[in-house]
């Protein structure tokens, strides 16, 4: 039988104070029983000798001090999981929202997961296709890859998450692959979008989505992205699924974080956020990554808004240290129409070495990338010297190298969010862009790839 008290000493904004209690520990549920009946559920988030501060997981109004009482789980919040999950829609604590039934578990898991041993860590380095060329061609996902998407207020990328989510496979392993979305702390109308899409699409049928809406509760906040990756967790390493996290937005998560800093009075860190905000967002992103003798893997991508537009802001800037590079959306690239607006000059994909070429993707692939990359930098570099000094002052080279930057925005980056390209069909078209310049400018290609793929080369042996 548990222990109920009635000792509530003082509730403030999400967080409450309950006095003289015996055996509790750091993390464990409880449940709060107002005088009228209704049952709240909160969590245990300090204890200091008989005293217990817990967080509380709906809003505090109708808590009497006199009436209410408390019990203790003995237990951390734990989701239900089976392979029932998939195609199904939760809230934020994992309770289903889609009208369908309770999920059967085949077990209950803490949602704070188990640390993944290092040495047991395996590299990731098989390509995933998201059929983005701008992501495929040039900032390649790898299986087991922690690879973010900053973004802006305003920029798309909600449609970005939606269109990776529909997309993204592992290619010719002939083995399952489901998609775990979280939203975190986003409008009804974002939810409604991402629900209606999956659902238009037929993506719903693996996927897992989990919702938290903004008028949610903050501790709901910081649930959700945990539930999100224990159900990834399950999926990979005992169902032996190829998992795809997506997690939008990682900015609302750390105001959430910082709210319930602020409720405890935590001395605060750069820009108000906890000190501990480092060690929070490494206690998610660490959770993606392949384990030796498990057939599954977990990739991740989160997606956040970077306040201000400002890269140094502490969340992106911790973020990227944590994670393995950053695909970057652009103001300036959507107000000119490109979708997705991705900037590919300051966008990184640390593992891409590692999930391209012969026997993964193409034997070109390393080649073309390299040369790309470095055509469309010249031929940005190209079109600032004629805005300052007229076009007259370029070369004939420079002028191709600025009519290839133009077309590499349009015809490469900009494929809609209803294109989807395989990495053949993108490299193809990276090609063609490449036969605008000169071929003795192609100084990053191997000879016999230009041979063997250079569309000039491929019509002479045709004819």
């Amino acid at each position: 039988m548990l222990k109920e008290y009635k000792s509530i000493a003082e509730v403030a904004g999400p967080l409450m104070l309950v006095r003289g209690v015996e055996g509790v520990t750091y993390g464990e549920i409880g449940e709060i029983m107002l005088g009228n009946g209704e049952i709240r559920r909160c969590k245990v988030l300090e204890i200091n000798g008989s005293n217990a501060l817990v967080q509380l997981f709906e809003n505090a109004t109708g808590i009497s001090l006199s009436n209410s009482k408390i019990r203790f789980l003995g237990r951390g919040l734990e989701l239900p999981v089976s392979m029932d999950m998939l195609g199904r829609i939760f809230d934020g604590l994992g309770k289903p929202m889609d009208g369908g039934p309770e999920i059967l578990p085949d077990k209950r898991i803490d949602i704070n997961g188990v640390p993944m041993n290092p040495s047991a860590r395996d590299y990731p380095d098989e390509f995933i296709q998201t059929g983005i060329s701008a992501i495929d061609g040039l900032n390649t996902l790898v299986r087991g890859q922690k690879l973010p998407i900053f973004s802006a207020s305003g920029l798309p990328h909600a449609q970005l998450a939606a269109q990776i989510a529909r997309q993204a496979k592992v290619r010719g392993t002939g083995q399952k692959f489901a998609v775990v979305f979280a939203a975190v702390g986003i409008t009804f109308e974002e939810a409604d979008f991402f629900i209606s899409d999956f659902k238009r699409t037929g993506a719903i049928d693996r996927t897992v989505l989990f919702m938290n809406l903004a008028n949610d509760p903050a501790v709901e906040r910081i649930a959700t992205p945990r539930m999100a990756l224990t159900a990834a967790e399950y999926l990979a390493f005992e169902q032996d699924m190829h998992v795809l996290v997506i997690i939008t937005d990682i900015t609302n998560y750390a105001e959430a974080l910082r709210e319930v800093s602020a409720a405890r009075k935590e001395v605060p860190g750069r820009r108000g956020y906890p000190g501990y905000l480092y060690t929070d967002l490494a206690t998610l992103y660490e959770r993606a990554g392949r384990i030796r003798g498990k057939e599954g893997s977990i990739t991740m991508i989160p997606i956040l808004t970077m306040p201000e537009d400002d890269k140094t802001h502490p969340i992106p800037d911790l973020t990227g240290y944590i994670t393995e590079g950053q695909i970057i959306l652009s103001r300036d690239l959507h107000k000119k129409g490109i979708t997705p607006p991705i900037d590919v000059l300051p966008s990184l994909s640390r593992l891409k070495d590692k999930g391209i070429g012969r026997g993964k993707t193409r034997e070109d692939h390393p080649n073309t990338m390299n040369q790309l990359f470095a055509a469309y930098a010249r031929g940005k570099e190209a079109k600032e010297l004629a805005t300052i000094l007229g076009e007259a002052a370029l070369t004939d080279v420079d002028k191709q190298y600025a009519r290839f930057s133009d077309a590499f925005e349009k015809q490469y980056v900009s494929q809609g969010y209803l294109n989807e390209r395989t990495i053949e069909e993108t490299l193809d078209l990276g090609w063609e862009l490449l036969a605008i310049l000169p071929e003795s400018e192609l100084k990053r290609i191997r000879i016999e790839h230009i041979e063997k793929y250079h569309p000039a080369h491929r019509k002479a042996g045709e004819g």
